[in-house]
């Protein structure tokens, strides 16, 4: 408890005090309330539907005691409420199995600050102990630094030793410092803005969201995970609108992001597919809606299994999607 920051803490007794007023016993422990309620936050996981959309909260004591790794070797998914967890790679005999409790789409340091804040533990799994080293501080200046300017150059960029600016790593080009602030501060004003914009006028939020990803694309790598996330927006308002030949295009543009930052077998990596592959098909597209619709299969099986309602119909749309391209091929 002494761990918890003040503002959480507020929070929690506030909780506690409206326990208390809910339930009307005269020796209730307010303190005590509010440990529970700091355990519940440290334990419970997000109850979530076969594509990951959040439906509640629950407490699940036996998942509760496997630990947590930034590479897993079993991912937590539920059918109802019921949570099932799923080997995603090869366990050998008398090894642990590991879960993540975070977004794993981070550098080392965010993944670390996340895991503090919400667990109060520092990670030592197999990536994290590479924190600092040349692999690792490549990966985060892809993951969330700066893009090299020169022409054709697909550089990252590290600070430079007088720090004046970034230089390329690969080309040696120098970025300055005055101008990186600039752009970023662009993006953050314009940030500010689209949120409000989002759920009144949502073509006035895809034209922002689009100007925010000009200047990403100006400001961070190709691979970058801010950009990843713009585009995501974007393909979210654009499903919402019906602009499905627009979607179709941020979607594809969202995949190779997805497959540098979840890598192998992820079921958000195939569920991008998934809707890659659904997009497709409705627009016509037949034979890329079977190969996208294919590799959404091929993960999904084994995160997801292949007995839930969500997983039949994945499949069943694959082998529709099958039929009409020979069909299509046969005529």
């Amino acid at each position: 408890m002494s761990d918890i920051d003040e503002k959480q803490m507020i929070l929690y007794a506030q909780m506690a005090n409206l326990v208390s007023l809910i339930l009307q016993w005269p020796d209730i422990n307010l303190k005590e309330i509010a440990e529970n309620f700091s355990k519940l936050a440290c334990n419970a996981h997000t109850v979530c539907d076969g594509e990951l959309r959040p439906l509640g909260t629950g407490l699940y004591p036996v998942i509760s005691i496997i630990n947590h790794s930034c590479l897993p070797n079993a991912v937590l998914v539920f059918e109802g409420r019921t949570a099932v967890v799923r080997a995603i790679q090869h366990i050998p005999i008398g090894s642990e199995v590991m879960i993540s409790y975070i977004e794993t789409a981070g550098n080392t340091m965010t993944r670390q600050k996340a895991l503090i804040e919400q667990y109060f533990f520092n990670c030592a799994c197999p990536r994290c102990v590479k924190m600092g080293q040349s692999d690792d501080v490549i990966e985060s200046a892809i993951l969330e630094g700066y893009r090299c300017k020169g022409e054709g150059c697909n550089g990252f960029m590290l600070r430079d030793s007088d720090d004046k600016g970034f230089i390329c790593q690969k080309c040696g080009l120098l970025r300055d410092k005055e101008e990186v602030r600039q752009i970023a501060n662009e993006i953050k004003t314009l940030s500010n803005k689209v949120e409000n914009l989002a759920a009144s006028d949502r073509q006035k939020a895809v034209h922002t969201y689009k100007e925010i990803e000009d200047l990403q694309m100006n400001l961070f790598h190709s691979h970058s995970i801010n950009l990843m996330r713009t585009r995501e927006a974007i393909l979210k308002i654009l499903m919402e609108l019906c602009e499905w030949q627009e979607a179709l295009a941020y979607c594809r543009l969202t995949v190779p992001a997805y497959e540098r930052v979840y890598g192998g077998v992820h079921p958000l990596l195939g569920l991008q597919y998934y809707t890659c592959g659904k997009l497709e098909w409705f627009l016509g597209e037949t034979y890329d809606a079977v190969r996208s619709l294919t590799k959404a299969a091929d993960i999904l099986r084994i995160t997801h299994g292949t007995n839930t309602q969500f997983m039949k119909e994945l499949l069943f749309k694959l082998e529709e999607a099958r039929a009409e391209a020979c069909y299509k091929e046969a005529s």
